[in-house]
């Protein structure tokens, strides 16, 4: 992982997460096939990375030279031949972009590496450029429904693509796709310039390319989109590649680009085995939050997942701590950093989880619901203690709130740690109105609410409440649509009637009349104290 210095702010969250039989095709890096513009494209990334280019790639005459003769790889489609270049290719790879989408303009000269690498390893697939906007008609007949877009057509068969946007990304999931799942590695000199690339693969040693654990393997990697697999049969080759291979017997192991480099696999040698082993193992201590990769860390099958938001320059002295307690629980809690100056990540996060600056740790349960606060200080011990709270569910959830309202007015504000004295405890029936502020309509029917609270008043087993679910929350108020209402009857707290919140005044008024089981509203009325302020609405009841 590259380094990074986060804050002290740490979010846990908790999300949730049958292939046919594989071709044995691959590629064999032995067969030296590079051509010219590739060599320049790495170099124009070895270029990018000591920050002598822009954000498109392209800096220096040379580079944008390079990236300009990729390019030309590219055909470029419109209303005219876009159907027939995919009847006309067996294997085209299409760009569908827009001239004012950003995300197109950083994909494009990835996407031409990727067609120059892949044209270098001797494949056979086309690659094709749409300018979706000037090319409407073109876009909805191959399938470009958004920018950017990238579709492989195999055969006619169509296959989006949603991998990361990069040249390596694209050249695994289209060599994968078009039946090559497995590089071939027998020579020291092909592994060591391949570990130069320092990508995340997995390694598979096996004797001959033969046997049961083998086809395992070749189906693991056809199986996974996103992993490259590499294979080899001599041993010298493979501790190159994982230098801690200590055995000539069939093997597996990953190799990340991070300090926990190597992870060695230890389970059956089975396709759904070594795709777990994958999956679980693939990100490293702490994974970096973006948008290329979200999807990935959403989608990821451990479930739970710590978030550490801040500034960057803030975490120089948390780092190490939070890797050492990473490590701790590899394959059953993904630490994550969330970057707070780019606010498009952060902000979703802390306004979903109704974070402040202060210094807590949060967990979240995407199947319930169900989110965790640390109260005490972020250190290497508080924080091991909290996650195994998690993982063997002691942790007692938390919720959003308000703080507790010091006075009660007509209408009592409820939040959520007052939630159940005020309504699911207290003896009297409860009229609760469910709010945000960004609602439009609740402004409507909280002013009717209002009126409602007015002439009722008078009845000492009725309480009107109202609750703002943008800040509060409590795990018995499951409202996904606002404004909700409900009336919560004294003998019977667990099932709270709703009301339709088109419902009139009057409508509300006679359920609550019907309800609560009041023979005449008029003479209740008459005899609170505060008859004359609910005369002025007498005429709506």
């Amino acid at each position: 992982m590259r380094a990074r210095r986060v804050g002290a702010l740490l979010l846990l969250a908790v999300l949730a997460l049958a292939v046919p039989a594989a071709r044995a095709a691959r590629l064999d890096l032995d067969d030296d096939d590079d051509s010219d513009v590739l060599d320049e494209l790495l170099a124009i990334d070895e270029e990018a990375e000591r920050g002598g280019l822009d954000a498109a790639g392209a800096g220096g005459g040379g580079a944008a030279e390079a990236v300009r003769r990729a390019q030309s790889m590219v055909l470029a489609l419109d209303n005219d031949n876009a159907r027939r270049a995919v009847e006309d290719h067996a294997e085209l790879l299409l760009l569908g972009y827009a001239p004012w989408c950003e995300r197109s303009a950083q994909l494009m000269p990835r996407f031409a590496e990727a067609a120059a690498a892949l044209r270098a390893m001797g494949s056979a697939v086309a690659f094709a450029k749409l300018d979706g906007e000037r090319y409407p008609k073109a876009a909805a007949t191959v399938g470009v429904k958004g920018f950017p877009t990238v579709l492989l057509f195999v055969n006619g068969t169509e296959h989006a693509y949603h991998g990361l946007h990069t040249k390596d990304a694209i050249v695994t999931w289209v060599r994968k796709k078009t039946g090559v799942p497995v590089i071939r590695l027998q020579s020291k000199d092909s592994a060591e310039e391949f570990v130069k690339k320092d990508q995340t693969f997995v390694i598979g040693l096996f004797k001959n390319f033969e046997g049961a654990d083998y086809k395992e393997f070749v189906k693991a990697a056809t199986t996974d989109d996103e992993v490259q697999f590499v294979e080899t049969s001599d041993t010298s080759v493979a501790k190159i590649l994982f230098p801690g291979i200590t055995s000539e017997e069939n093997f597996v192991g990953l190799v990340k680009s991070e300090p926990e480099k190597f992870e060695k696999f230890d389970g059956e040698f089975e396709e759904k085995a070594i795709l777990r082993f994958v999956e679980l193992n693939k990100f490293p201590l702490i994974t970096v939050f973006t948008e290329l990769n979200s999807g990935k860390v959403y989608s990821s099958p451990i479930k739970l997942q710590v978030f550490t938001f801040s500034e960057a320059y803030d975490f120089e002295d948390l780092e190490s701590m939070v890797e050492e307690v990473a490590r701790a629980f590899k394959t059953k809690i993904m630490f994550i950093y969330v970057d707070t100056a780019e606010e498009n990540l952060a902000k979703p996060f802390l306004t979903l989880y109704g974070l402040e600056s202060e210094k807590k740790a949060y967990s979240f349960d995407t199947s319930n619901g169900a989110k965790y606060v640390m109260e005490a200080d972020i250190n290497a011990k508080n924080l091991r203690e909290f996650c195994l709270s998690l993982l063997d569910g002691t942790l007692p959830p938390y919720h959003k709130s308000e703080p507790v309202p010091r006075e009660k007015g007509l209408i009592e504000k409820v939040v959520g740690r007052t939630f159940d004295s005020s309504v699911l405890g207290s003896p009297e029936n409860v009229f609760l109105e469910v709010y945000t502020p960004w609602c439009v309509d609740c402004d409507a029917i909280s002013k009717n609410v209002e009126k409602l609270a007015k002439h009722f008043s008078g009845l000492d087993n009725l309480k009107f409440a109202r609750i703002d679910a943008s800040v509060n929350e409590h795990p018995k108020l499951k409202v996904n649509n606002y404004p909700a209402l409900f009336l919560y009857p004294a003998e019977d707290k667990s099932n709270p009637i709703k009301l339709s919140k088109k419902s009139s005044v009057k409508d509300m008024a006679k359920l609550i009349k019907e309800k609560l089981q009041i023979a005449d509203v008029e003479t209740v009325l008459a005899a609170a104290d505060n008859a004359p302020a609910a005369d002025s609405v007498k005429d709506e009841l």
